[in-house]
């Protein structure tokens, strides 16, 4: 028991400290856990032998993870989306399969073992790339949303990869007889029918399987094809009933018991049947995604998928031979950066066959180029299944961790490419502006859009500018005039009609720039009403600072009114919820007001007392004023 806790504090201790440290670095999770691992194994030797036996358990989360995975893609979203799946997502994976196989077979690699090679490298870290994505505000681009297209396809193509694998290793288990059925090694089958600790399973178990082994072929055929079936029917049918069930007993524990029994059921089902239980686990996943229930398991079993997850690739990281790297550094560098090459060609290729321009390009193949997380899984699976001999997963353990090492470079080398074509293409030229009018509108995303039409629809012409073509384009092709031109730029806001404007719109995305713009319609304008878009109370005071007149913060007026909504629902009249509603919004206007006087930008809010002894003096008027208000209305009802 004490050996037992010992390896948990150390497993959870790593943890704890190495993956924050690696999110804020930029390397992301998956990184986080695999130097955890590496820190607790090779560097510090704190665990050992039973790391290998820990790693089968850990698997199980990739199980979940791919049950997750089925519960976020309905039928309809996939079939919607078959052509960038099957065409930019398939192409990538079939073509940097076959490419890596035939290098993998050129270095004496048999075709099987060659092909599980293929298959493993051809698949990206989905973890590193997205939050890399998220946090370079790349996602919406051209190139980001083809990278997440490829991405959702190759965690897809997880699922028959995983089923395939073990076809692969038929000579390793036994062989093909003259009648064309297979023939079992006793010994192997007899030791998968042992646990880890090589403990026979209980007899039901034990009988069960015996009995799947003693059909004939078509026999197995049709009960593979019944488990399936019983997959889809149980969850079609039956998750309401049992839910129902469930909810009967008014205990939260008893919704993750029914979430893991789904998981855990499914899988040994799956196993029974010889197919992979992370198969099922997807299928079962897709099935219940149009469930309402389906955020109910992803709340029960996100924890599970995490720790579990995350409890693998620690292991792999102190699974990993530093002796082997330290005597062929040279080779497996060369190896990482091999894959890198390749993938990124073909990548390029396709990016271009795809119609993707500029920088886009060098997006997505720089940024999909990498081996991924799931290459750990598939390795390990591959071991386990007898396709690829230990020394050959060694290594390739070592090429998917440097390869995943080396991607905060490839978005460095990303960054400088794209500096670069900016400078080689030069400024954008703006478009000769030959329209006036009394509201100018800079920025045309999502917030300036709205402000438009509905400025346009009531009779009064709007003056649009903005820096984006492809946004101008947009705007154009849907019948809207509007000019490319950087709003900023003094001569731009000119040619736009400033001295002459009575309302000046900004509802830039960059918040320095919208700062600066104010500032400077401000100082040429002191009559001129502005109107800008924040995005949090900080940015509220810097631009009232800077002469805005009325600021809006990008999710306050929706917030505002989905609480409407939920006083509405718990038994406030419409006009009741209304009029809390206008009370808020009056007080929180004044109540920024008051505390821009305090603000001081080189002083954390947290840390200013003036600032937060008068916000906690308007919260408590703010309670005051509900209080009046509620008696007010108690006494009218009465």
């Amino acid at each position: 028991m004490e050996g037992f806790l010992f390896q948990a504090t150390v497993y959870l201790a790593a943890a704890v400290i190495a993956v924050p440290i690696a999110s804020r670095l930029g390397l992301g999770s998956v990184l986080g856990y695999l130097a955890a691992g590496i820190l607790i194994g090779p560097l510090l030797g704190l665990v050992g032998s039973e790391t290998k036996d820990l790693q089968h358990f850990a698997e199980f989360g990739v199980v979940v993870m791919l049950f997750l995975i089925g519960l976020e893609l309905e039928p309809r979203a996939l079939w919607d989306m078959r052509h960038r799946l099957l065409g930019l997502g398939g192409l990538q994976v079939a073509l940097s399969s076959a490419a890596l196989m035939g290098i993998a077979m050129a270095y004496d690699q048999p075709w099987n073992v060659a092909l599980a090679i293929g298959l493993t490298l051809a698949l990206s870290s989905t973890a590193i790339v997205l939050q890399t994505l998220s946090e370079k505000n790349l996602m919406q681009t051209s190139g980001g949303r083809s990278v997440f297209s490829v991405l959702l396809t190759q965690d897809i193509a997880v699922i028959p990869i995983l089923a395939f694998l073990p076809l692969l290793a038929i000579s390793t288990i036994g062989g093909v007889m003259p009648d064309g059925s297979i023939s079992i090694d006793p010994e192997k089958v007899d030791a998968a029918h042992k646990g880890d600790d090589g403990h026979a399973a209980p007899a039901a178990a034990e009988a069960a399987f015996h009995f799947i082994e003693n059909l004939p072929a078509w026999g197995v055929t049709l009960v593979t094809i019944g488990a399936i079936a019983a997959i889809i029917f149980v969850g079609v049918f039956f998750t309401r009933p049992v839910f129902r069930f469930i909810h009967s007993a008014n205990l939260r524990e008893m919704y993750t018991a029914l979430a893991l029994l789904i998981v855990v059921g499914i899988s040994f089902l799956m196993i029974l049947v010889g197919l992979s239980p992370a198969l099922g686990a997807f299928l079962a996943g897709v099935v219940l995604a149009s469930s309402e229930f389906r955020h109910e398991l992803e709340t029960d079993l996100e924890p599970f998928k995490g720790l579990l997850l995350g409890l693998f690739f620690i292991t792999v990281g102190a699974g990993i031979n530093f002796e082997l790297l330290f005597a062929n550094t040279v080779i497996i560098l060369g190896m990482a950066l091999l894959v890198i090459i390749v993938k990124g060609l073909i990548l390029f290729a396709l990016a271009r066959i795809f119609r993707l321009h500029g920088r886009d390009q060098w997006l997505f193949a720089l940024g999909l180029a990498q081996a991924g997380e799931f290459g750990f899984v598939l390795v390990s699976f591959s071991v386990t299944t007898g396709v690829m001999p230990n020394n050959v997963a060694e290594t390739l353990l070592l090429v998917i961790a440097l390869s995943m090492l080396i991607t905060p470079l490839l978005f460095i080398l990303y960054d400088v490419i794209s500096k670069r074509m900016e400078e080689a293409n030069g400024p954008i030229i703006p478009d000769d502006i030959d329209e006036e009018g009394p509201v100018i509108i800079a920025g045309i995303g999502r917030f300036g859009q709205i402000v438009n039409r509905l400025v346009q629809a009531s009779g009064f012409q709007t003056v649009v500018l903005d820096h984006n073509p492809e946004t101008i384009a947009v705007m154009r092709r849907f019948g809207f005039k509007a000019f490319l031109g950087d709003p900023t730029r003094p001569d731009i806001l000119r040619k736009a009609g400033l001295s002459d404007a009575r309302v000046l719109v900004v509802a830039l995305d960059d918040p320095k720039s919208a700062l600066a713009l104010i500032a400077y319609a401000r100082k040429q304008r002191p009559d001129l009403h502005i109107i800008s878009r924040a995005h949090d109370r900080t940015d509220v005071y810097r631009q009232y600072q800077a002469g805005a007149d009325d600021i809006v913060r990008e999710m306050f007026d929706s917030s505002l009114r989905a609480g409407r909504y939920v006083l509405e629902n718990m038994g406030l009249s419409e006009y009741e919820a209304h009029e809390a509603e206008r009370m808020f919004f009056d007080h929180d206007r004044m109540s920024v007001r008051e505390l821009a006087k305090l603000w001081r930008p080189d002083v954390e809010p947290s840390a200013n007392q003036e600032y937060v002894a008068r916000a906690k003096e308007l919260q408590k008027d703010l309670e005051t004023a509900f209080l009046k208000r509620g008696d007010e209305d108690e006494k009218k009802r009465a």
